[in-house]
């Protein structure tokens, strides 16, 4: 008989379970790096501890243009991997994110939250929650961060996040439609191939979430009823043609176009490209296209 220490019980895209309850996961941690200024585009960022327990941080980013006379419209970046890889810290994502800084001139906070399975969901969720929070502690001018106290219009709020980060991203439209966020005003949310329920990683999610609700659990399958609630104005969706996620990405906004929320969503279809191909592939032309369209959504009146 198969020992149970080498005997596996799930399988799923990311990740293996044992039989004794280890987790192996498919990928390698990815390597972090530090806060930089870089050198061309002037873009200077730093790290923040949230909270030391549970433990959440956030990368922020400031444009070189930066000034407390003209203050700037915040992103509040959330990053995707499955809910169980990668980093705000990482090399991947401080470029992506650098980016939109300096594109749309902007000031960013990219959140670094907790991993499953160290960190089961909905951690996710709550520590993305609790740094939105921190965020907006700074609103009235006194935050410990100078950066966010002196640069950031928290009138001109956007949540936005791609794959698992563009779930997140919408529970927390959800939580700010239904307790509010107090000094702050999110003008928009956008979703980046954003993963809902409705595939074949259903399980996997489910797993990860100890205390779900089923398939019907409303961060898996948004309800009609937190569609509706959606604590912002207006709401951007990206899908790819050949992304798994595709179809999903399509439902949400036909569903939020049904709930009676009183927003306008657009949706933005990057032809034959697969998921998440802007991060790795970010000078190609439907990768600029793909960010063209986030500044512009993001810098409309």
């Amino acid at each position: 008989m198969e020992s149970s220490n080498t005997e596996v019980l799930h399988e799923f895209p990311f990740f293996r379970v044992y039989k004794d309850g280890r987790v192996e996961k498919f990928m390698k941690p990815v390597e972090t790096i530090p806060p930089s200024e870089d050198p061309v585009t002037g873009i200077r960022s730093k790290d923040a501890v949230v909270s030391s327990e549970p433990h959440v941080s956030v990368r922020i980013f400031v444009p070189k243009s930066a000034d407390p006379t003209h203050k700037l419209p915040l992103i509040f970046y959330i990053h995707g991997g499955a809910f169980s890889i990668e980093s705000a810290f990482s090399a991947q994502y401080d470029a992506h994110v650098r980016t939109l800084v300096h594109e749309a001139n902007v000031v960013a906070v990219s959140v670094e939250y907790g991993l499953f399975p160290e960190c089961p969901i909905p951690r996710c969720y709550d520590d993305s929650w609790a740094a939105l929070n921190w965020v907006a502690s700074h609103s009235g001018g006194n935050g410990p961060e100078t950066w966010l106290n002196d640069y950031v219009d928290f009138r001109r709020v956007f949540l936005v996040g791609d794959s698992a980060g563009g779930n997140i991203s919408h529970t927390l439209a959800v939580r700010v439609g239904s307790f509010g966020l107090p000094g702050v005003k999110v003008v928009g949310a956008i979703l980046v191939h954003p993963f809902f329920g409705g595939t074949d990683h259903d399980s996997m999610w489910l797993y990860m979430c100890p205390t779900n609700s089923g398939l019907d659990d409303p961060r898996l399958k948004p309800s009609l009823a937190d569609l509706a609630r959606l604590g912002c104005d207006r709401v951007l969706v990206f899908v790819a043609e050949q992304d798994h996620l595709r179809d999903v990405g399509i439902s949400y906004t036909k569903e939020l176009k049904r709930s009676g929320w009183k927003g306008t969503v657009e949706l933005v279809e990057s032809k034959e490209e697969q998921h998440c191909f802007h991060l790795w592939k970010c000078e190609h032309e439907k990768a600029v296209a793909l960010r063209k369209a986030l500044v512009s959504f993001i810098n409309q009146d």
